[in-house]
C-alpha cells in the first residue's frame, strides 16, 4: 500500500502482479494524452493536416492515390481523410527511401481488414501512431518521475500532458508527413537511453528498444541522416556501462547499424530532392540575405546573371528558368554543394548570423501555420487552424525569444546545470552515471543539426516543418530539466526516497547485479 505521507515515494506500492499502481504519473500522463488525442483526431470535427504537396512522395509508392476530383484545390487549406487504394498494378516507384512506409503499409492492412479494400481512411494510420505515441510517453514519464514523491510526480505528469498532449504535435498523425514517425521514435529513444542510465530494467531489452527506435528515426526522413551519426558517436559511452562481453559486442553492433543507417539514408537521397534542396539552398539561402548576390555567385564560380533567381521557389508555376534544364544543371547545380555553402557561411559570419536568426524565428513552432486542420465539409475558412488543446504550442511560440542567441544560452544553461553530476561520474569512472549528460548533449546536437541541415541544405524554404527536430529536442530537454528542478535531481549523489531501488522489477525485468565499470 502506498504511504499516505507527503514524502512517500512515487513507486513505493506495487500491485500483486508486480506492476506499478494505476495512478502512477506515467499512467496518468498516458491516459491524459490518449483521451485528448482521441477527442481531437477521432471525434468530429476531425483534426488533421492539409497536404502541402509532399504527400505524393509517401503514398503513391505505397499503393494509395488521390481520389478526390478537386483534391488540388484543397492543397494547404483542408485536411482530407480518405484516399483511394490502387486495385491493379502500381507503376509508381518509391521517390524516396523512408521507414515511414512501414507504418503506412500496416495501416493499409488494418484498413482493408476492418473498413475497405478500395478506400483508405487515414484514421487507421492515426490509431497506430496514437498507440505507439502513448506507449512512448508512458516510458518517458516512467523514467523522468523515478524517485519523485507522489506530489512531485503528479505535477510532472500535469506538465507532460500540457506539452505532449498538445494537438500541434498529434495533428501530424492524421497526415502523411514524416514528423509523426520522428516524434514517436525520438521520444522512445530518449526514454530508453534515460532508463539505461537509471539501471532499472533489463539492459538488453532497453538496448534493443534504443536500436530499433533510432534506426527508424534516422531513416524516417532524409534530413535525419546526421541523427544516426550523432547517436552512433556519442552512444559509444554505452559500451562501458557493463562489463559483460556479450553486452559490449551487441552495443558495438547496434552502434555500427545506427551509423550505417545514417550513411545509407544520406546516400539514398534521390537526385530530384537533391536539386530541389540545392536550388533553395542558393536562392532562399545564400542569395536571399546577400547584399551583393552577384559577388556571392562569383565566389562559387557561377555566372552572375543567375542573381535573378534570388528568392525564387523551385515549384513556381511560371519561373524565370526551367529548374530541370540541362543548362541549369551544368552551370548552376554542379558548381556548389553542402560543403561549399557551409564554407561560404563560415567566411561570411554576418550572413550566417542573419540566416540563423531567420531559422530561430521558426524554431519554436510545433505546427506550421501554412497548413489547415479541418475538412472542407466543416465549413471553416481556407487554412483554418484548430485551437483545441494547443495552449503549450501557442505559449511557446509567443514567449520563446526566437533568436539564435537564446538557443545558445539555453544550451549553455542546460549543460551547466547537469555538469556537476557529469564531472562526479567521470571522477568515479561511473560510465552509467554519465549517460544522462551524454543523452542531453546528443539530443541538443540532434536538434541543432535540424537547424543547420535546414538552412544550409534548403535555405528558409518550408523551414518551420524542417526544424521539427529542433522543437521536439528543445521540448524533451527542457521538460527533463524542469522535472529535475521539481525533483531536485541535478546531483547524481542525491539521497534516494525510501524503498527506491535502481533494480525495480517489472514484467520483463529481472534484478541485475552492479556490473558498471
Amino acid at each position: 500500500m502506498i504511504n499516505n505521507t507527503v514524502k512517500s515515494p512515487l513507486r513505493q506500492g506495487m500491485t500483486l502482479a508486480n506492476l506499478p499502481l494505476p495512478l502512477s504519473p506515467a499512467f496518468i500522463t498516458a491516459v491524459g494524452v490518449l483521451l485528448i488525442t482521441i477527442i481531437a483526431l477521432f471525434t468530429a470535427p476531425y483534426v488533421g493536416m492539409a497536404d502541402n504537396g509532399d504527400f505524393f512522395r509517401s503514398i503513391y509508392s505505397n499503393g494509395i492515390y488521390f481520389n478526390l476530383p478537386d483534391y488540388d484545390e484543397q492543397y494547404f487549406g483542408y485536411f482530407v481523410k480518405q484516399y483511394g487504394i490502387f486495385q491493379y498494378f502500381n507503376e509508381n516507384g518509391a521517390t524516396l527511401f523512408s521507414s515511414q512506409s512501414l507504418f503506412i503499409q500496416l495501416s493499409i492492412g488494418l484498413n482493408k481488414l476492418f473498413f475497405s479494400s478500395e478506400v483508405f481512411d487515414i484514421r487507421f494510420q492515426a490509431v497506430i501512431y496514437t498507440i505507439l505515441y502513448v506507449a512512448a510517453i508512458y516510458l518517458l514519464i516512467e523514467a523522468i518521475t523515478w524517485g519523485m514523491t507522489r506530489k512531485q510526480g503528479w505535477v510532472t505528469a500535469g506538465i507532460a500532458i500540457f506539452i505532449f498532449g498538445d494537438t500541434g504535435y498529434t495533428a501530424y498523425f492524421n497526415s502523411f508527413y514524416g514528423e509523426s514517425v520522428v516524434m514517436i521514435t525520438m521520444i522512445t529513444m530518449f526514454a530508453a537511453w534515460l532508463l539505461l542510465y537509471q539501471k532499472r530494467y533489463n539492459d538488453y531489452v532497453l538496448l534493443a528498444l534504443f536500436l530499433i527506435s533510432t534506426i527508424i528515426l534516422t531513416t524516417s526522413k532524409q534530413q535525419n541522416a546526421p541523427v544516426g551519426i550523432i547517436i552512433a558517436v556519442l552512444g559509444c559511452s554505452i559500451l562501458w556501462i557493463r562489463r559483460d562481453k556479450i553486452f559490449r559486442i551487441l552495443t558495438l553492433v547496434s552502434l555500427a547499424l545506427i551509423l550505417f543507417a545514417g550513411v545509407f539514408t544520406y546516400l539514398n537521397i534521390s537526385d530530384e530532392f537533391v536539386n530541389i534542396n540545392q536550388f533553395h539552398a542558393m536562392t532562399r539561402g545564400v542569395l536571399k540575405d546577400s547584399s551583393d548576390p552577384e559577388k556571392a555567385l562569383k565566389s562559387f564560380d557561377i555566372d552572375e546573371q543567375y542573381a535573378i533567381l534570388k528568392n525564387s521557389i523551385y515549384y513556381e508555376k511560371y519561373g524565370t528558368i526551367d529548374v530541370n534544364s540541362p543548362i541549369l544543371q551544368e552551370n548552376f547545380y554542379s558548381r556548389y554543394g553542402f560543403v561549399s555553402i557551409l564554407k561560404y557561411y563560415i567566411s561570411n559570419p554576418d550572413q550566417l548570423n542573419s540566416i540563423l536568426n531567420v531559422a530561430a524565428q521558426s524554431a519554436f513552432s510545433i505546427k506550421p501555420a501554412a497548413m489547415g486542420n479541418y475538412e472542407q465539409s466543416v465549413g471553416k475558412e481556407f487554412r483554418a487552424q484548430s485551437h483545441f488543446f494547443t495552449g503549450y504550442s501557442q505559449l511557446k511560440k509567443a514567449l520563446a525569444p526566437r533568436t539564435i542567441g537564446f538557443i545558445f544560452l539555453w544550451t549553455v544553461l542546460v549543460i551547466g546545470l547537469y555538469m556537476p553530476s557529469f564531472v562526479t561520474a567521470i571522477k568515479a569512472r561511473n560510465f552509467r552515471g554519465l549517460q544522462r549528460m551524454v543523452l542531453i548533449v546528443a539530443t541538443i546536437g540532434i536538434g541543432l543539426s535540424g537547424i543547420f541541415v535546414s538552412i544550409i541544405g534548403a535555405g528558409d524554404a518550408d523551414i518551420s516543418k524542417h526544424e521539427f527536430l529542433f522543437t521536439l529536442s528543445f521540448d524533451l530537454v527542457t521538460f527533463l530539466t524542469v522535472s529535475s528542478v521539481i525533483g531536485r535531481r541535478f546531483s547524481k549523489n542525491r539521497k534516494k526516497p525510501v524503498n527506491e531501488s535502481p533494480t525495480m522489477s517489472s514484467p520483463f525485468t529481472k534484478p541485475q547485479k552492479d556490473v558498471s565499470v
